[in-house]
C-alpha cells in the first residue's frame, strides 16, 4: 500500500448555491485547501488497516473522502443510500473482491460491519484498506474499541480553521462558524439560515439516532440553555430543573450532543497544588457559527455589543488551538477564588498556558502569575483580537490570534532542541 504513503495535491472543493438579487439561482465553485486534514487521513492509511474520520455532519466529511477515493480508484459506499445498502448485504463477498481503497460512509448505520471489518484487515497480504466515516462517535467508538483495538487510527474532524480560510477571514468565519455552506454562503443572512436549517435537521433527524426520544423542541431548548452556558462549568442539576427534568436526563443530553460533535466538554486539570480547584467541566458550543444561531445573533456589529461576545470569542480561539494541539491532553485549570487559566496543553511532558481576551490590550493578572508558579506552565500565551504583540513577562507574552502559528512552531522548537521526539 505504499500508495497511500504521500499526500496527493487535493483541493477540496465545495458546490454552494448564489442566489443572485432578481431571485435566479446560480452555482458558484469555491475552493478551500485542507492539506493538513489531508495528509493526517493519508498517514492514518499508509499506517493502519483502517481510517475512521469523525466530525459533525456536513462539516466536509464526504467531500474529502470522495476525492481521496477518487485518487486512488477507491470504492466508495454511502450507508445511508438504500442502493448502497443493498449492496452490501453480502457484505464479506463484495468487500473481499475490491482492492486498494474502500470507504464506508456513515457506518454506524451498520455497526455489524465492524466485525468483518477485523476480518479484512488482518489479511497478508493486505489487498484493501479501509477508510471509515461516522457522524456519531458513540456507536464508532465502542465498535473500534471491541473489534479494530490495534488495527484502527482515529483522524477527529471539524469545519474550517483559520488555517484553512486564511487570517483575513477571521471575523467572518467567527461569526458564521467553519461548516463549509455556512462559511461560504453568499452573506450573513444565507448563512443564518443555512444554520437554523441545520439545527432544526440535526434535532429532528440525527439526535433520534443516537436514542434520544425527547421531543424536537424540548432539545432546542435544552441546546439554547446550554448555549448561554457557554464557556462556564456545566450545572446540569440547574438546566435540568429550568427544563422540567432530572440531572441525569440533562447529563444525557450533554453527553449526547457531546458524541454528536457539537458539544464541548473540557476536562478540568486537578492535582495537589494546595488549593480547592473546580472540578466540573466547562461547556462549549464547537460550533461558533452555531452558538450565534442559538443565541440569535445575526451579524458582527450584533456579535461585537452581545454579552455573550467574550465567551464566544474564548471557545472559538479555543477551538483553533486544539484543531492542531488535539482534545485529548486540553484541560482547564480553575479555584474556587476565582483564580484560572483558560487553557492548558499538554505536550511531551509539558505545560503550555492559553488566556484569552477580548480586549485591546490585555494586562498580566494576579491570576496568571499564579497559574504560571502552580502549574509550572513552559510559556503562557495571552490570545487577543489586536494586530502587534508584546512580552507581558519572562515567559508570558500576549500574541495576536493570527500568531496561533508561531505558537505550535514554537512547542515544536522546543520539543526539538531538548531532544524530544514529535
Amino acid at each position: 500500500m505504499s500508495d497511500f504513503t504521500r499526500l496527493e495535491p487535493l483541493i477540496t472543493h465545495f458546490i454552494i448555491e448564489k442566489r443572485t438579487c432578481y431571485g435566479h439561482i446560480s452555482r458558484m465553485q469555491a475552493f478551500i485547501a485542507r492539506p493538513e486534514l489531508l495528509d493526517r487521513i493519508m498517514s492514518g492509511l499508509a499506517s493502519s488497516p483502517v481510517t475512521a474520520l469523525l466530525g459533525p455532519r456536513q462539516c466536509g466529511k464526504t467531500t474529502i473522502a470522495r476525492d481521496i477515493a477518487s485518487q486512488h480508484s477507491g470504492a466508495y459506499f454511502d450507508l445511508e443510500n438504500p442502493r448502497d445498502q443493498a449492496r452490501l448485504q453480502n457484505a464479506q463477498t463484495i468487500l473481499e473482491s475490491i482492492n486498494g481503497l474502500i470507504v464506508l460512509d456513515e457506518i454506524q448505520h451498520q455497526p455489524e460491519l465492524m466485525p468483518l471489518l477485523r476480518v479484512l484487515s488482518d489479511r497478508q497480504p493486505l489487498p484493501a484498506r479501509f477508510l471509515i466515516l461516522g457522524s456519531a462517535s458513540p456507536t464508532l467508538m465502542k465498535g473500534c474499541s471491541e473489534t479494530l483495538a490495534g488495527r484502527v487510527h482515529f483522524v477527529d474532524m471539524s469545519g474550517f480553521s483559520m488555517e484553512e480560510t486564511g487570517t483575513g477571514q477571521t471575523d467572518a468565519l467567527w461569526l458564521r462558524g467553519g461548516f463549509p455552506d455556512s462559511f461560504l454562503a453568499a452573506n450573513d443572512a444565507a448563512s443564518l439560515k443555512w444554520r437554523d436549517d441545520f439545527i432544526q435537521t440535526f434535532l429532528e433527524r440525527d439526535l433520534p439516532l443516537l436514542g434520544i426520544g425527547a421531543p424536537s423542541q424540548t432539545l432546542r431548548r435544552f441546546w439554547t440553555m446550554t448555549a448561554h452556558y457557554h464557556g462556564q462549568t456545566w450545572n446540569g442539576t440547574e438546566i435540568g430543573a429550568s427544563l422540567g427534568v432530572s440531572h441525569q436526563t440533562s447529563r444525557r443530553y450533554v453527553d449526547s450532543l457531546t458524541d454528536a460533535f457539537v458539544l464541548r466538554q473540557l476536562q478540568p486539570w486537578f492535582e495537589n497544588t494546595g488549593k480547592r480547584v473546580v472540578k466540573s467541566q466547562k461547556v462549549y458550543v464547537r460550533d461558533s457559527g452555531l452558538l450565534h444561531a442559538l443565541l440569535g445573533i445575526l451579524d458582527l456589529p450584533s456579535l461585537q455589543s452581545h454579552p455573550k461576545l467574550g465567551a464566544s470569542w474564548e471557545g472559538f480561539v479555543i477551538e483553533q488551538i486544539l484543531n492542531w494541539a488535539g482534545e485529548r491532553n486540553a484541560y482547564f485549570w480553575a479555584t474556587h477564588s476565582r483564580v484560572e487559566l483558560d487553557l492548558m496543553v499538554l505536550s511531551k511532558g509539558k505545560r503550555w498556558g492559553f488566556e484569552i481576551k477580548y480586549q485591546d490590550a490585555p494586562k498580566i493578572t494576579k491570576s496568571m502569575r499564579i497559574a504560571m508558579e502552580y502549574l509550572q506552565l513552559e510559556r503562557l500565551w495571552v490570545v487577543f483580537p489586536g494586530q502587534v504583540g508584546y512580552p507581558m513577562d519572562d515567559k508570558i507574552e500576549c500574541i495576536p490570534l493570527a500568531q496561533l502559528k508561531n505558537v505550535r512552531q514554537t512547542i515544536l522548537d522546543f520539543q526539538s532542541t531538548n531532544g524530544v521526539s514529535t
